[in-house]
């Protein structure tokens, strides 16, 4: 039961506990995320509850309930400290999402729009330099959003799909049955051969193909996939095709039992068409969001 005098908060989003002007914090319902994202045009900030909990502490793995500090889950609060907020404070909370609205209109090179919860997640690769707002992958001809903090460079080798890779991931599970971690990833690369690129207008084909192969090859068996999307697009003025798809599957060793996953093709002009490729377990389901908001902020370089 909750304790007397103490209101367990919803979750949502916050203002960040440690003060940190223009940044929001995701709250569960338990315990906070362990990263901050910038606020941002359709994020709904929630107003300060009363009483506060402790988040993780500077060792926390990402992965088991014993990993957080222990302390009253009660409501959001500092990471260093339990602090108390003024019930109600509707004024804090108007500042943060005028602000946030100030940073998204004021061009495209500024902060980039957070719609979703931060990551929470184990070990990964290494961080991207301070100041990273997009992903540049020169050899595949595209720039798309970095997504914050909590994702990582991708470093984890090459795809069968594409000749190079480039991109950004985060652990969502280490050493799955088959070998290896489990993993969500915003990636991108040339097409590789194959795959049935035939110049323009074979966008469909080629990322049908495509869909099919990370189906194969990344993904436990036996599995259902049920398209979401399978659509012609204009991205940056160049002609693309999306196809987005739910798989599920029940196979013992994987915490996730299934995965949203788009594939889009876009035809940059060069020998071969740029893949961009988004997974997202459904162990972070709540992550689903940064699907819509890659596909809609692509530059063909």
């Amino acid at each position: 039961m909750t304790g007397p005098g103490l209101t367990r908060a919803p979750a949502g989003w916050y203002p960040d506990p440690d003060g940190a002007a223009g940044m929001v914090r995701w709250w569960n319902g338990e315990t906070w995320s362990d990263v901050t994202t910038p606020a941002g045009p359709g994020v709904a900030v929630q107003a300060a509850p009363v009483a506060a909990a402790p988040v993780p502490s500077a060792g926390w793995d990402g992965g088991a309930a014993d990993g957080w500090q222990s302390g009253p889950a009660s409501a959001p609060g500092s990471r260093s400290r339990i602090a108390w907020w003024i019930g109600g404070s509707v004024a804090a909370v108007v500042a943060v999402v005028v602000l946030a609205l100030v940073v998204g209109l004021s061009g495209s090179g500024g902060t980039p729009v957070v719609d979703d919860p931060p990551v929470t997640a184990g070990p990964s690769g290494p961080e991207f330099p301070p100041g990273t707002v997009r992903i540049i992958d020169e050899e595949a001809g595209i720039s798309y959003p970095f997504l914050g903090n909590g994702w990582f460079e991708y470093d984890l080798g090459p795809m069968l799909e594409t000749r190079t890779i480039a991109g950004q991931y985060f652990t969502t599970q280490e050493g799955v049955p088959t070998g290896g971690d489990f993993i969500a990833q915003c990636t991108s690369g040339p097409v590789a051969d194959g795959y049935g690129w035939a110049g323009p207008g074979s966008e469909q084909a080629t990322v049908t193909a495509l869909a099919d192969s990370v189906r194969a090859a990344y993904y436990p068996f036996p599995n259902e996939r049920e398209v979401l999307r399978d659509e012609a697009l204009t991205v940056d003025g160049a002609a693309a095709h999306l196809i987005e798809f739910q798989l599920t599957w029940d196979v013992e060793g994987y915490d996730s039992t299934g995965e949203r996953a788009a594939l889009l093709v876009i035809d940059v002009g060069r020998p071969d068409p740029a893949l961009l490729y988004v997974s997202i377990p459904n162990t972070h389901a709540e992550l689903y969001g940064v699907i819509d908001r890659v596909l809609a902020d692509i530059d063909v370089l």
